[in-house]
Parts: structure tokens; C-alpha cells; sequence
């Protein structure tokens, strides 16, 4: 499918509406491992510690990921968070709804951000052209162009 990477940079957009998703899913993993730290306090087998813990962590990471969006290996590690959501669905099954929904916003983020980012770079293309032949075409009507009565 064009317009899915799963390594290198992207346009401007596009990485601040996948920085966008990767905000509000580490939101949801935060609450996600408050979850699993309270079911796993139910059963005297699991550490609710432990879940918490790693739950913050993954939480972490995507606010980490993020960050890194601008460095090509940025979108390799919100690839991996995405992963790593739709893994937590073992541990709260919930979660896999969470991780759909967010995998899915991730990929249309992707592919609609870089429409999007070429046809900025398309108009501003546009633009700087029609500046440029603005400005070295002459200037019809200009003061040279003028006769004094």
C-alpha cells in the first residue's frame, strides 16, 4: 500500500498527527495499566506492581515515540508501540479494542498525512513559481511604464 512506511521521515503534517495518536494512546495505556494493576490485585498469583509498572513504561514509550517522529527510526518505534498495544491485550482484553482503534488511526494518518504533505509541497511549489515569474516578468503598468502629461 502506498503511503505506509515503516521507516524514514515524513512531511510535517504527518508527523504531528501521528505524534497526535501516539498522545492520546499513551493516555489509554496509562489508564490500561491502572486495569491490569486492579485485576491483577484480585488474583493472588499476578504482581499488580509489576503490571503497573510495565504498563507505565509502554505508556512511555509511545509519549517517547512520539517525540522521535522527526528521526526516521521514530516511525519504526511507533510501529513497535502499536505492537506493543495490541500485545497488552493479553494481560486486559480490552485493550485490543484500544489497539485497533489506534492502529487504525496510526495508518490513516500515515496515508492521508503524506496526501496531504504533497499537495503543500505541490502549492508552495505553485506559489514560489508565481512569485518568481511575478517578479522577473516586468511589470506592466509599473512607474516606467508611466507618461507624464
Amino acid at each position: 500500500m502506498r503511503g505506509i512506511i515503516f521507516y524514514g521521515t515524513t512531511g510535517k503534517f504527518t508527523w504531528r498527527m501521528l505524534a497526535t495518536v501516539l498522545g492520546g494512546e499513551a493516555l489509554c495505556i496509562a489508564l490500561g495499566a491502572l486495569v491490569a494493576r486492579g485485576l491483577a490485585a484480585t488474583d493472588a498469583a499476578a504482581s499488580p506492581t509489576a503490571y503497573l509498572v510495565v504498563g507505565i513504561g509502554l505508556a512511555a514509550l509511545a509519549v517517547v515515540a512520539a517525540g522521535t517522529l522527526r528521526r526516521p527510526w521514530g516511525i519504526t518505534l511507533g510501529w513497535g508501540v502499536q505492537a506493543l498495544t495490541l500485545l497488552s491485550a493479553l494481560v486486559v482484553p480490552l485493550m485490543l479494542v484500544v489497539g485497533i482503534f489506534f492502529l487504525t488511526m496510526w495508518v490513516t494518518c500515515l496515508i492521508q498525512g503524506a496526501r496531504i504533505d504533497a499537495e503543500v509541497l505541490q502549492r508552495e511549489a505553485a506559489a514560489a513559481e508565481a512569485n518568481v515569474t511575478a517578479e522577473g516578468g516586468g511589470s506592466a503598468g509599473g512607474p516606467a511604464d508611466r507618461v507624464d502629461e
